[in-house]
């Protein structure tokens, strides 16, 4: 998979303020500052894919709680009550 050996390859420190920066965004821009909160969601979505076989059980259901969460404030912010 190239783009997992790209990943890899980047410094941890990328990974992680390419994950703030679209938090941030996400946080910032009004009205569809949800879609980079909804990335957010595909990319942990995407990791939690890709190291399945390696997980035990409460490792799994923790990071399923995470992107739940992140898909929850997705959703919330894509429709806010007032």
């Amino acid at each position: 998979m190239p783009w997992v050996t790209r990943l890899n390859r980047m410094p941890r420190w990328a990974a992680f303020l390419g994950v703030l920066a679209l938090m941030v965004a996400g946080i910032l821009v009004p009205k569809v500052g949800f879609v980079f909160t909804l990335l957010i969601g595909v990319f942990l979505g995407w990791l939690i894919f890709l190291t399945w076989p390696r997980l035990a059980g409460p490792e799994k259901l923790m990071r399923f709680a995470v992107v739940g969460l992140v898909l929850a404030v997705a959703v919330m912010q894509a429709f806010p009550k007032s």
